[in-house]
């Protein structure tokens, strides 16, 4: 009796710290405390504003939309891409994708300058149970679709980021999409998602071992690429060769579950992250009405050099589950998995 006693105190011992890992890598315990030194412009009604690409140089941002709380209930809509003049000041988004005649539901996106003056874009693409990668030109605020990409290497894509016309990486943010295994890395941490190089011919990951691979940018003059690991609340540093291999450099500690990675004109990386990794996947499935927002930059110099900032925090009242931020004059765009709109920021200018 006593030896069935202690092997049950051992087993809700083990249960017990199981718990609390979850909860204290995931965020549970971290204090939300609202603060953004500004205020809120506008809230602008689109779903699911989950990454938005910036052109400095043209003025004007690509959005990409999927209202995944109607997929999540069994009503999917039609997903699209919109072109958002920033020139302009009412802020409303063009449809760019209306005659597009494939399933399209989109996720992480990149867009490329061409040297004729169009733009290229990539976009991930989740139907049902299969995943593509879509590419477009963009000529003035008119979208033609060239390609439908796919590979067996595409398990769980999440973002892409385009090197050339012709090349790029993105990420798998699960190895395994179903199960134990899969439950493992949600809750456990399990760090096997990847990186996978597209040469223009072939597929190759590049990079491994990573909690839950998310966001995905890259840094052009220094050669170097930015990976996001909401799971382990680290941004991964890595040296890109010529041949398009990866030499890891280091992780930042973030503090919080990062997601998209933008890169303001001078480097400084700005992303959206979810503060609280276990309200998120409450809001998600419908189990709670809100989660937390933040949004940080990074100014990276070198290794072990770089500087980390929360500018904006918020419990999720103004927007739920945020995920990108790009900074455009004293303005920031910002997005979400889920919610039914996104919102654009003022940052008060410093009095000198």
């Amino acid at each position: 009796m006593k030896k069935t006693f202690i092997l049950i105190g051992l087993i809700l011992l083990a249960l017990g710290g199981y718990a609390f890992y979850i909860m204290q890598s995931t965020g549970y315990f971290k204090k939300i405390t609202p603060h953004f030194d500004g205020e809120i412009v506008d809230s602008i009604f689109l779903p699911g504003v989950e990454d938005m690409q910036i052109s400095y140089q043209d003025s004007f941002l690509i959005l990409s939309s999927d209202n995944r709380a109607a997929r999540r209930d069994g009503q999917p809509e039609q997903g699209h891409l919109y072109y958002l003049d920033l020139k302009q000041n009412n802020w409303q988004p063009q449809l760019l994708t209306e005659t597009l005649d494939i399933p399209f539901y989109p996720h992480g996106i990149s867009v490329l300058p061409l040297e004729d003056g169009r733009y290229r874009i990539w976009a991930v693409n989740h139907v049902e149970d299969w995943h593509s990668l879509e590419v477009f030109d963009l000529f003035g605020d008119s979208l033609v679709h060239l390609q439908t990409l796919t590979d067996p290497g595409m398990i769980s894509p999440n973002d892409v980021v385009a090197i050339d016309a012709n090349r790029f990486y993105f990420t798998n943010d699960h190895a395994y999409t179903k199960g134990l295994k899969k439950f493992a890395e949600d809750y456990l941490g399990w760090a096997v998602s990847n990186v996978v190089y597209y040469d223009g011919n072939s597929y190759e990951v590049v990079a491994d071992g990573i909690a839950y691979a998310n966001g995905i940018n890259m840094d052009r003059g220094r050669q170097l690429l930015y990976v996001a690991s909401p799971r382990a609340f680290l941004i991964k540093v890595y040296q890109i060769q010529s041949d398009g291999q990866l030499q890891y450099i280091e992780n930042i500690d973030c503090g919080t579950g990062v997601d998209n990675i933008e890169l303001a004109p001078d480097g400084q990386l700005w992303i959206g992250a979810h503060p609280n990794l276990l309200a998120y996947a409450a809001y998600a499935k419908d189990k709670q009405p809100i989660a937390p927002s933040e949004i940080i930059t990074i100014d990276y110099q070198s290794k072990g050099s770089y500087q980390l900032q929360s500018i904006y925090m918020e419990d999720g009242q103004q927007m739920s589950a945020s995920t990108v931020a790009i900074p455009w004059s004293n303005y920031i765009f910002t997005g979400n998995v889920m919610d039914d709109h996104f919102l654009i920021l003022q940052q008060f200018k410093l009095e000198n």
